[in-house]
C-alpha cells in the first residue's frame, strides 16, 4: 500500500461534519467534547478542522468540515487537506463522506511532499483504508501522481532530456516493455526532423523515447507526451517571468508516463505504445530561426512562425510515427498553450477530439474521478489561419485569437490514419494550494484517461 496508509485497528476516528449535521452531531458528543466544540467556534465549514482532547492529553476524535451533500460546488478532495492538518498518528474515517473511494485518494495526493533538495515537513498522519475501497487502485494512482509530481517538481538542471529518459527506461524495465530510444543526429536520419530541428541548439541532445508493452494481439493504444524539458521560447525569447515554471514543460510527459504507469500496474488488455520526444528548447548560434522551413516526418512542410510554439512540432513527429500503427486510440498530452489557460484557467484543461462518443466518455470518466476536463471544438473554419504562402503549414498564426483551437488543427494534421484520436492542453501545474493538490507540478487528466481505458479495455 501507498505509506499514506496503514493496516493497524487501532485509530483516531475521522468525522466529517456539514452545517446541516453539525447539531446534530455536537448532541452525540460527550458533554466534555461538545462544549470544547464549542468554545472553539467549530461551525462545520468546509476545511475546517478540529482536534477534540480526551482528556489525557491525547485525540479522542477530529472533526472535519465538508460541503453538504445537496451542495453543487463541493469538492470531493477536499480530506485532502487532512494530512497537513493532522499531527502524528493513525487515522480512520468515522462516517462516510461524499465519496469515500476519491476521499481516500485524496488522502494519499495531499501526502505528497517534494524534498529531494531539503529535508521537508513531510506528514507522518496514516490512515486505515475504509471498507471497501480498492486500494490496489488507489494505490496505482496514488503513485502514478507521485512519479508525475516528482519529475515536473525537478529543475531542468536535472531533468533533461537524457534524466526524463532515464525515468522512462526505469519505468518500461520494471514493467518489462521494450525500450528504445533515437538520440541525436540518428534523429535525422530515421526521419524525425522537427524533433531534431528544435532540440538541436541545446548541448544536451534531443531524442525521441519510444517502448511498447502489453499482447501485440490487443488493441493499439499509443500515448504521446511533450518532453519539453526547458523552453526559453528559443529565438521568440519568452520574458523572465514567462521562464521562470518552464521546467514543467515536459507535464505531457510525466503526464504520460503516469497514465502508463496505472495501464501496466493494472495489467489492461492494451498493446501500449508510450512515445516522448525529449528535447530542450535552447539558444545558440544553431537554433532554428523565425521563418525557417523544415520538413516533417509526415511530409508536410512547415515555416516557422515563432519558435516558441515548438511543442506542438516536436508532437507532429511522434504523432506521425504513432499514427503508422493505426492504433485504436491515439492521445497527446502536452503543455502547449497559453490561450487555453485564459480560456479555462489552470485547473480544468480542454480536451479536443472529432469522436463524439470518445468525447462523452472522457467527460463522464473526467467528473466520475473528479479530475476535470473541458471538451473545446476543432473548429474547421479556423484551420485556413495554418496556411502558409510558401509551405504547407505555419506553425503560429499571427492572430491573437483561438490559439488552443489552431494548435490542436495543427496537430490533427498529423493524424490520418488512427482509429480515434484525444488531444489535452494541460497545464501540469497547481499555482495555488488546494486539497490534494499541492503547489507545483500536477498530474493532470492522467486518472480520467486510466478511467476511460480501464473502462473500455479492463
Amino acid at each position: 500500500m501507498h505509506p499514506a496508509f496503514t493496516t493497524a485497528t487501532d485509530a483516531i476516528p475521522i468525522t466529517f461534519v456539514a452545517k446541516s449535521t453539525l447539531e446534530s452531531l455536537l448532541t452525540g458528543l460527550p458533554a466534555t467534547e461538545r462544549q470544547f466544540a464549542k468554545a472553539s467556534a467549530f461551525t462545520g465549514k468546509p476545511g475546517q478542522y478540529l482536534g477534540l482532547p480526551d482528556g489525557k492529553g491525547s485525540l479522542s476524535n477530529v472533526l472535519f468540515g465538508i460541503e453538504d451533500a445537496d451542495d453543487e460546488w463541493r469538492d470531493l478532495f477536499r480530506p485532502g487537506l487532512l494530512p497537513g492538518n493532522l499531527p502524528a498518528g493513525i487515522y480512520r474515517f468515522a462516517n462516510t463522506p461524499h465519496d469515500a473511494r476519491l476521499a481516500t485518494l485524496a488522502f494519499a495526493l495531499g501526502s505528497y511532499r517534494f524534498s529531494r533538495y531539503r529535508k521537508n515537513d513531510a506528514t507522518s498522519a496514516q490512515l486505515v483504508p475504509p471498507d471497501g475501497v480498492d486500494m490496489h487502485e488507489i494505490t496505482r494512482m496514488a503513485e502514478a501522481a507521485t512519479m508525475a509530481r516528482d519529475l515536473i517538481n525537478t529543475p531542468a538542471n536535472d531533468m533533461g532530456p537524457d534524466e526524463l529518459a532515464e525515468a522512462a527506461k526505469a519505468l518500461a524495465d520494471k514493467f518489462g516493455a521494450r525500450y528504445s530510444c533515437v538520440v541525436g543526429d540518428d534523429l535525422i536520419a530515421k526521419n524525425f526532423p522537427l524533433i531534431h530541428a528544435v532540440g538541436r541548439a541545446s548541448t544536451r541532445a534531443p531524442r525521441l523515447i519510444d517502448f511498447t508493452w502489453g499482447n501485440p494481439s490487443h488493441p493499439k493504444v499509443t500515448l504521446v507526451g511533450k518532453g519539453v524539458c526547458f523552453d526559453t521560447g528559443g529565438l521568440d525569447l519568452k520574458p523572465s517571468s514567462g521562464m521562470l515554471i518552464m521546467k514543467k514543460d515536459m507535464g505531457g510527459a510525466a503526464t504520460v508516463l503516469a497514465l502508463a504507469h496505472m495501464i501496466m500496474d493494472a495489467k489492461l488488455k492494451v498493446r501500449l505504445r508510450v512515445l516522448i520526444p525529449a528535447v530542450e528548447n535552447a539558444v545558440a548560434g544553431n537554433a532554428f530561426r523565425p521563418l525557417d522551413i523544415f520538413p516533417s516526418r509526415k511530409g508536410i512542410t512547415v515555416e516557422i512562425g515563432n519558435t516558441d510554439a515548438e511543442g506542438r512540432l516536436v508532437l507532429a513527429d511522434a504523432l506521425a510515427l504513432a499514427d503508422e500503427e493505426k492504433p485504436d486510440l491515439l492521445v497527446d498530452l502536452g503543455t502547449l498553450t497559453g490561450a487555453a489557460r485564459v480560456a479555462l484557467g489552470p485547473d480544468l484543461p480542454p480536451f479536443y477530439t472529432n469522436d463524439d462518443r470518445l468525447a462523452a466518455d472522457v467527460d463522464r470518466c473526467a467528473r466520475s474521478e473528479n479530475d476535470p476536463l473541458w471538451r473545446m471544438p476543432l473548429w474547421p473554419p479556423y484551420d485556413s489561419w495554418l496556411e502558409s504562402k510558401i509551405a504547407n503549414l505555419n506553425n503560429a498564426p499571427s492572430g491573437a485569437f483561438a490559439g488552443s483551437v489552431t494548435c490542436a488543427l495543427f496537430l490533427q494534421r498529423f493524424v490520418e490514419h488512427a482509429k480515434s484520436w484525444l488531444h489535452v492542453d494541460i497545464y501540469g501545474w497547481t499555482p495555488t494550494a488546494r486539497p490534494a493538490r499541492p503547489e507545483g507540478g500536477e498530474c493532470q487528466a492522467a486518472r480520467a484517461i486510466y478511467k476511460l481505458l480501464s473502462t473500455r479495455y479492463g
